[in-house]
């Protein structure tokens, strides 16, 4: 089986490349390299640079390659940048999409992959966050992907192009060898955040509010390991290999931690003191964010086998051995 994937060099895309290899998968990486490494990208897969959005370059890809179905990681992902840059956002994940989606429908490949997101639900009360949960995305980020879910919506009832959206919470971890990892720039995830303060990058880590209604004052999140995300992409796509119906799971451990019980975490994996200072809240910051993964467990048999030390110990393998990123920019 042959499976394209675009955004292949990207954190989560990387990942996800070498899984499915692993598993015996032949592998089409599409990336534009904007935001991507060709440090990552495995050299057992097949790399086309090319935007998304050029659908010429791209629909001569899918016909020589003829893919048996796709897997999605081609988007941008700050909410920050994206507040303030949204159209930037909209052509990018939106336009990108509907090229993307064209192309399938031209070319006769009729599966695919979602990297979605948590942020599709918005400022969200209720805890754990199901499926069900409604829809109402705070920032021009969450928007395009829940734009991007309806397209496909929308074209599986038109064309029959059948889909699985991955909505997944916070990203976490690195490849067990500490080959690949996490490196983005701006780095706004809190884990290489963190670690930046032992590597000597920065004096401290900025905890933003310690006033929240959580067990101590600062905000949860649920952090799930890049390498069981990977797995439920391949669940995903062979689910949909199998006939499965297009479907929506959340990817989660259905539990969360602290930013003080990340830290703790962290230092635990360094072996040392990591210093901290409290600020001020930051403006639409959820007290906490946990999912609910009971769907993907029922219909795709996938649950997260990595423990938060694992994260932890994984991620600073890679930040040590990579200090600086890939520097391949």
């Amino acid at each position: 089986m042959k499976i394209l994937i675009v955004g292949g060099a990207g954190y989560i895309g990387s990942h996800n490349v070498r899984l499915f290899l692993d598993r015996g998968y032949e592998v089409v990486i599409v990336d534009n390299l904007n935001t991507g490494h060709m440090s990552a990208v495995d050299k057992r897969a097949k790399f086309y640079k090319c935007d998304i959005r050029d659908k010429a370059e791209l629909k001569a890809i899918f016909e020589k390659e003829q893919p048996d179905g796709v897997v999605h990681f081609a988007a941008l992902s700050l909410v920050g940048v994206s507040m303030k840059q949204p159209l930037e956002y909209f052509s990018n994940n939106v336009y990108g999409m509907q090229i993307l989606l064209e192309v399938m429908k031209e070319t006769g490949v009729n599966k695919i992959v979602f990297s979605s997101s948590a942020a599709t639900y918005g400022d969200v009360e209720k805890m754990p966050i199901t499926e069900d949960t409604p829809t109402n995305p705070i920032n021009p980020y969450g928007e395009t992907k829940l734009m991007m879910e309806k397209m496909m919506k929308w074209c599986d009832m038109a064309y029959g192009i059948h889909y699985v959206s991955l909505r997944y919470f916070n990203a976490a971890g690195a490849y067990d060898d500490s080959s690949i990892g996490e490196d983005h720039n701006p780095e706004t995830h809190l884990i290489p955040l963190i670690l930046q303060v032992p590597l000597g990058k920065r004096d401290h880590i900025s905890v933003f509010g310690n006033d929240y209604d959580t067990r101590d004052g600062t905000c949860i999140r649920d952090y799930i390991h890049i390498m069981d995300l990977a797995d439920a992409h391949v669940r995903a796509i062979e689910y949909l290999l199998k006939g499965g119906e297009s479907q929506i799971f959340n990817l989660g451990t259905g539990d969360g931690q602290s930013v003080n019980e990340m830290i703790v975490a962290a230092e635990k994996a360094v072996g040392k003191p990591i210093k901290k200072e409290y600020a001020a809240r930051r403006a639409g910051d959820p007290a906490r964010l946990i999912a609910s993964n009971k769907k993907a467990k029922d219909i795709l048999g996938w649950e997260p086998k990595y423990s938060l030390d694992k994260i932890m110990e994984t991620a600073w393998l890679f930040h040590q051995k990579h200090p600086d990123g890939y520097n391949d920019k």
